[in-house]
């Protein structure tokens, strides 16, 4: 079987990445932390990933495949900031949090970047597949672009995660833990240096 083309993402794309990006994280440690309630998360998990993606998009560094199916949020070094969107600050009506969800998000983004390493990387802050297409290998696909990418600029790359099993399926692409947080999720760093 062929290989789709691996695409930067446009606006265009937006609804695909999000509502795969929706699907693949429903067990996700992180995810289901943030967004517990079942009959919510949808709702809250699609601001989420559509707040990632609007902030990304014009800069170049989401990469899809499958139409969507499978996608890498990059952020460059230079870019790396809060991804909380705030109720009350410009965000649409819509995108709004209630009181205790926005609290969790965004203590979880400030423990998140706290302990983020303080020299210039790119961050793979989101690689996720959906459902349907997963088994296809274009999670890694798209992750590999990603990092020809970060080549090119001759930084590392860091990515976070909690889910352990992810643990391993980095390592085997390169990736190596460089430090861990228990609270509020454990959660493990990963980076991969340029090559």
């Amino acid at each position: 079987m062929t290989m789709p083309e691996i695409t930067i993402a446009t606006p265009a794309d937006r609804d695909a990445v999000v509502g795969s990006l929706v699907a693949a994280f429903v067990k996700d440690p992180i995810l289901r932390y943030l967004f517990p309630d079942e009959d919510t998360y949808p709702r809250y998990a699609a601001i989420f990933f559509g707040h990632l993606f609007d902030r990304r998009v014009h800069r170049s560094s989401i990469w899809t495949i499958g139409g969507g199916a499978s996608v890498a949020i990059w952020e460059p070094p230079a870019e790396l900031s809060a991804d909380v969107p705030a109720a009350g600050h410009g965000s649409p009506a819509e995108a709004r949090y209630p009181a205790d969800v926005l609290a969790r998000v965004q203590a979880y983004d400030e423990t998140v970047h706290a302990a983020l390493p303080t020299f210039p990387f790119w961050y793979l802050g989101v690689l996720g597949t959906h459902p349907d297409s997963a088994g296809r290998g274009w999670g890694r696909a798209v992750m590999r672009a990603g990092l020809a990418r970060v080549a090119e600029e001759g930084l590392p790359a860091i990515l976070e995660t909690s889910n352990p099993g992810n643990v391993e399926l980095y390592r085997r692409a390169g990736w190596e833990v460089i430090g861990s947080m228990s609270e509020p999720v454990h959660t493990w760093f990963m980076q991969q240096s340029p090559r």
